[in-house]
């Protein structure tokens, strides 16, 4: 038979810490805590099973669940010496949810379960204190009534504050036991006003209608929200945990109260925590009465006057500190604990690994293996990659109120604010007017025309456009905050407006966007400055130490090239050539390139391009002194170049020295309907070899004047970009090797290899014939998850996200690798790849070259490096590091 329920208590449990994903979080805990013999008050867990069985069977539960709740209770009364419902000697009990992920305040609580008419009475002889059991009833009956009936929390609080008027009194602690009893009447006949039916006084039926609450709790909006932004699975479920009630409120003597074993803002090690005297555990988080410190250095630091609790319940604070310190060992992590004291007995109630700010983790983990609690390994583990964008990007204040005026997609991370401006003219003319003001680029999207705007913009908001758009892709490179696809806004650039939700903001208004969240805020908001430590720099010293595979930047600017070093970068892994032709002054070159009809035209506009992509070549090899750097060919989508509009046609005409009208018949002949499968990467160059030439010229000629400036020899790897064959990969490889020759002819020195990029699907499945010739790969999986997917990247935001909240794709694919679809044409490709040729270097340089998750995949298949943004660099140093301690792990479990 399915074992559903697994009890603790006494010194001994059922259960172990291990179980998380049937007992989750805080059953798993409190089984462990009983089993190494801390004070834990006895009770029992229904498991997650039972409520994956609940949403599987119309909200019923499994046939053997109601036996073995009452052997549950029967266990509990047992090592109490309490009887549920027995109205001289009762049993109460507090129903609680637990995740296996923690999920604070998300999901419901009851406490005080069991009470009624007749065991209030019984509750106050044993305690020798009606007003206690009389304040334990009324605080029943309000969340029984909010959790299990659904009225609203206010009702109860409303009736609770007359009786405080009628009184004279402020503090609930205030009421005596003639006005307790006054307030559970008057609650009761408010449940039966507003439900029609009389409270509940079986103590088995409150207990079902509580199970069931909770499990009821998992699919209430909140958690669902709070699931979607943390990624914890739908189908993980919660389990429910039914424990004896211990009491904070009985009198001077008893006391609750939450803790943490370290600061969880900066990781220090000291106890950091609140409590109240005569109170329960929902009085200190509902910010009801004013909590006091639990230690005398926090209350003299705060200047309270109220005692704290070493100097009001010194033993108590002294076996406290030493049960806090016994779980911070035991779990090798800092604990969130809750705790109550019942007539000076201390009770154990919860301990997890604490939630903590980035700078807090990063210490944490840093000092516990100085301590030797953990392994460097270990503590390389216990830091979130994704977390560290908290230092790398300024982050809105946690303290801070949010006025959310739309949400999109979070982009790029960080947050900026500054005044709205609609063009990239606008953008520059007020960063460098005499105030240098900071302003939020707003467009429908972006283009590469914007890309000056773009980078003296302090971040850029978007209404169209999805995570890899470009305003997304360019606002990464650069580590700017970006919201894109806040299709909620509208904006009239010609008017300088933008409107959302009613309200009108022009031009100068200022706004706040989060890139991390997609949230776009009225007005300024309070921000947060990053700031590297002493401990990141050590932790992820130990993560480049551990790491397999090597971190590669994305990069095509010397400011790319640059933050890619001071984020610990060991190489580029993708310099996007046409991302330098983006300045105005280039810009116009290309499109003479692409928009000449010979190829005396197109080599006049490669004679000017030439210089400017030597000296961005030569100052990229400068800055890496020695580091590989993979430059891809020329790969632009056309219309991302091509001119639009009377006036930029005008002005390559008149750079061309051609008819204007010409010239536009000429671009309308070159209009593509899908330009992500037209005529770019390789296809350029097998049409116009001229372009690979000029381009392996720039390269080979920078690498001489890079070496011979340095003096430290300068390795290039030249991509070839969206081949389908062997075939065309070797077309481009001779025009590259014969300027190589020609170079080596002249006396010069080059040390090169010719690679691919691996970014549709038939390459992957040739890649055994293609790698006879190429001498790396570089997956691009951008590009390979559009052609896999049959998906533009650009157009996906809107249906995209239903898949994923529907349950059709567990993730965005252009954010973590599609392992089943993707992930095999990659495996594929690396399997042929290296059949031929056992040595291949093998990379990946797309949007997942910054995802964990992605990383972790690259792992597995043995890939010699990641790419990624240059302020991603530190995500993918410590994921990597991560992913190669797993995979060890994985590789050393016994086969089944």
């Amino acid at each position: 038979m399915a074992k559903w329920v697994l009890t603790f208590g006494d010194g001994r449990a059922e259960g172990r810490a291990d179980m998380r994903d049937l007992l989750g979080g805080k059953g798993a805990n409190l089984a462990e805590m009983a089993n190494i013999g801390l004070p834990v008050p006895p009770g029992f867990t229904i498991t997650s099973d039972v409520c994956t069985y609940f949403y599987a069977n119309g909200k019923s539960y499994p046939e053997a669940l109601d036996a073995q709740v009452k052997a549950g209770l029967e266990h509990v009364e047992k090592i109490t010496g309490r009887r549920f419902g027995d109205a001289q000697n009762p049993l109460l009990v507090s129903v609680r949810s637990g995740s296996r992920a923690s999920m604070p305040g998300m999901m419901d609580t009851i406490l005080n379960l069991g009470l009624n008419d007749e065991t209030v009475e019984g509750l106050a002889a044993n305690a020798d204190d009606r007003r206690f059991a009389y304040d334990s009833y009324r605080r029943f009956i309000q969340m029984y009534s909010n959790v299990v009936l659904g009225l609203e929390h206010h009702l109860f609080e409303d009736l609770l504050e007359q009786a405080k008027d009628r009184r004279g009194v402020v503090e609930d602690t205030e009421l005596d036991v003639e006005d307790l009893g006054k307030l559970v009447a008057i609650y009761k006949a408010k449940v039966e006003k507003e439900t029609g039916s009389p409270f509940p006084q079986a103590p088995l039926e409150q207990l079902w209608g509580a199970i069931g609450a909770v499990f009821s709790s998992w699919m209430n909006p909140r958690a669902i929200t709070y699931r979607r932004l943390n990624a914890i699975p739908e189908s993980w479920g919660t389990a429910v945990n039914v424990q004896a009630m211990v009491f904070g409120n009985m009198g001077e003597t008893s006391a609750t109260g939450v803790a943490f074993t370290r600061d969880p803002s900066t990781g220090e090690k000291t106890l950091y925590g609140e409590f109240l005297v005569n109170a329960q555990g929902e009085d200190v988080v509902a910010g009801i009465r004013t909590p006091q410190p639990i230690t005398e250095a926090a209350r003299i630091a705060g200047g309270v006057a109220a005692p704290s609790l070493e100097m009001r319940m010194p033993e108590v604070f002294r076996e406290f500190v030493a049960v806090a310190e016994r779980l911070e060992r035991h779990y090798g992590d800092m604990q969130d604990l809750e705790f109550t004291v019942e007539r000076g007995k201390l009770w154990m109630l919860q301990a997890r690994n604490g939630k903590r700010t980035t700078k807090a983790a990063l210490k944490v983990a840093v000092d516990l293996a100085a301590e030797g609690v953990l392994t460097r390994e270990q503590a390389v583990l216990r830091i979130d990659p994704a977390s560290l964008d908290q230092l790398l990007h300024p982050m809105i204040d946690p303290k801070a109120e949010r006025k959310v005026i739309a949400t999109g997609l979070p982009a790029s991370p960080g947050a900026a604010q500054g005044e709205i401006v609609f063009s990239s003219e606008a953008a520059e003319a007020a960063v460098s007017g005499a105030s240098g003001r900071s302003v939020i680029l707003v467009r429908v999207e972006t283009s590469p025309e914007d890309i000056h705007g773009m980078h003296v913009a302090a971040g850029i908001l978007t209404t169209r456009g999805g995570m890899t758009s470009h305003a997304a892709v360019v606002a990464r490179g650069m580590g700017k905050p970006c919201v894109s696809g806040a299709g909620a806004l509208r904006i009239d650039e010609k008017g300088g407006t933008l409107t959302v939700a009613g309200r009108t903001y022009r031009a100068g208004d200022v706004i706040t966007i989060d890139g991390s969240t997609g949230q776009v805020l009225d007005g300024p908001v309070a921000m947060v400055q990053p700031e590297l430590s002493g401990d990141f720099n050590t932790l992820m010293g130990w993560a480049d130490e551990i790491s397999r595979m090597e971190v590669r930047a994305n990069a095509e600017t010397a400011d790319d090239a640059r933050a890619a070093r001071e984020f610990g970068a060991r190489g580029i892994g993708l310099c996007r050539t046409e991302h330098m032709f983006f300045d105005e002054d280039r810009i116009v070159a290309v499109r003479e390139m692409i928009l000449a009809d010979d190829e005396a035209g197109r080599r006049k506009a490669l004679a000017k391009l030439l210089p400017y992509q030597r000296s961005d070549f030569r100052e990229l090899f400068r800055i890496m002194q020695g580091l590989p750097v993979t430059i891809r060919l020329l790969d632009p989508p056309l219309h991302e170049f091509l001119p639009h509009g009377d006036r930029a046609i005008a002005e390559v005409a008149e750079a061309m020295g051609v008819d204007a009208e010409k010239l536009k018949r000429r671009a309308e002949e070159l209009h593509e309907f899908n330009p992500m499968l037209g005529f770019r990467g390789c296809r350029l160059a097998i049409a116009f070899p001229e372009i690979a030439e000029m381009q392996a010229r720039a390269i080979f000629e920078a690498a001489i004047e890079a070496g011979r400036e340095t003096g430290a020899p300068v390795h290039c790897e030249v991509m070839v970009p969206l081949i389908v064959a062997r075939a065309d990969f070797d077309f481009v490889k001779e025009r590259i090797d014969a300027v190589a020759r020609e170079l080596e002819a002249d006396g010069a020195s080059l040390s090169y290899q010719v690679g691919t990029m691996i970014e549709l699907p038939r390459a992957a499945l040739r890649a055994g014939e293609i790698a006879e010739s190429a001498e790396f790969f570089s997956f691009g999986t951008n590009d390979l998850t559009q052609t896999a997917l049959g998906i533009s990247r650009d157009d996906a935001a809107p249906f995209l996200s239903h898949y994923v909240a529907k349950g059709l794709l567990p993730a965005d694919p252009f954010t973590t690798i599609d392992r089943d679809g993707v992930g095999e044409l990659v495996a594929i490709g690396v399997e042929r790849g290296r059949a031929t040729q056992p040595k291949l270097k093998l990379g990946i340089c797309g949007e997942h070259g910054g995802d964990p998750a992605s990383i972790a995949f690259c792992e597995e298949l043995g890939l010699d490096y990641v790419s990624c943004s240059p302020f991603r660099v530190p995500i993918a140093r410590l994921a990597a590091a991560q992913a190669a301690i797993r995979n060890a792990a994985r590789q050393k479990e016994p086969a089944d």
